[in-house]
C-alpha cells in the first residue's frame, strides 16, 4: 500500500520561498488550475470517518485538461497528513460530467468545490523526490505543499525528510487541515458531510 506523505504551511508570498527552493534544485513546471470537486457517501459521514472523495480538474497553461477521481483514507498520524491515496485518471481528461452524474445515480452529492493556482516542482531531498506545490487557493490565501509518497516500511523516514525539509525553507506551524475543511471552517452555516 502506498501513502501519501504531506504537509502542508500557510505562507504570506511565494516569490521568496520558490528563490529558496530553486536554490535546492527544486525544478518548478508550468503553473495549472485546478477545480477539486467533493462528494458525501450516501451513507456514512466522511467528516467523522476522515475521508475524502473528489473529482479533479486540471487546465494546464496550454490548454489541456486532466481529470481524476480520488479517494483520501483516513489520516494516519497526528504530525502529518499521511493517508492513503487512490488516484486514477479519467481517460484522456474527459468524461467529467459522467463520472459526476455516476457518483449522483449512485447516491453520493456534490458538497463543495475547492478552485486553486497550483505552481507545482519536484526536488530530490535526502535521497527523495519531495512534490512541491505552491497554492493560491480562493477564499482562502497561498500555501506550500510538501509531499512524499511511501510505503508503510518508510514512513518515518517520509516524515524526517518532510520536516527537514521545512525547517531548511524556515515553514513551521503546519496546516493538517484540507482545504475543504478550511473553507467550511470560514463558512460555518455549510453542513459538513
Amino acid at each position: 500500500m502506498q501513502l501519501e506523505v504531506e504537509q502542508k504551511y500557510p505562507v504570506a508570498d511565494h516569490a521568496v520561498l520558490r528563490e529558496q527552493l530553486v536554490s535546492l534544485g527544486c525544478v518548478f513546471h508550468a503553473p495549472i488550475e485546478q477545480a477539486d470537486l467533493y462528494f458525501a457517501h450516501p451513507t456514512r459521514n466522511f467528516k467523522q470517518t476522515d475521508e475524502a472523495l473528489r473529482l479533479r480538474r486540471c487546465v494546464t497553461g496550454g490548454g489541456g485538461e486532466e481529470t481524476y477521481i480520488t479517494y483520501k483514507g483516513p489520516k494516519l498520524d497526528a504530525t502529518t497528513k499521511t493517508r492513503r491515496e487512490i488516484e486514477l485518471p479519467i481517460a484522456g481528461g474527459t468524461g467529467y460530467a459522467q463520472y459526476r452524474e455516476l457518483l449522483e445515480v449512485l447516491g453520493f452529492q456534490a458538497v463543495m468545490e475547492v478552485r486553486k493556482s497550483r505552481t507545482p516542482g519536484t526536488l530530490a531531498w535526502e535521497g527523495a523526490n519531495i512534490e512541491v506545490a505552491l497554492d493560491d487557493v480562493a477564499g482562502l490565501r497561498m500555501f506550500i505543499e510538501l509531499e512524499i509518497l511511501s510505503s508503510a516500511a518508510g514512513l518515518e523516514a517520509a516524515k524526517q525528510r518532510l520536516a527537514s525539509l521545512a525547517a531548511s525553507l524556515g515553514l513551521s506551524q503546519s496546516e493538517r487541515r484540507g482545504y475543504l475543511d478550511l473553507l467550511f471552517a470560514q463558512r460555518p452555516g455549510i453542513p459538513q458531510k
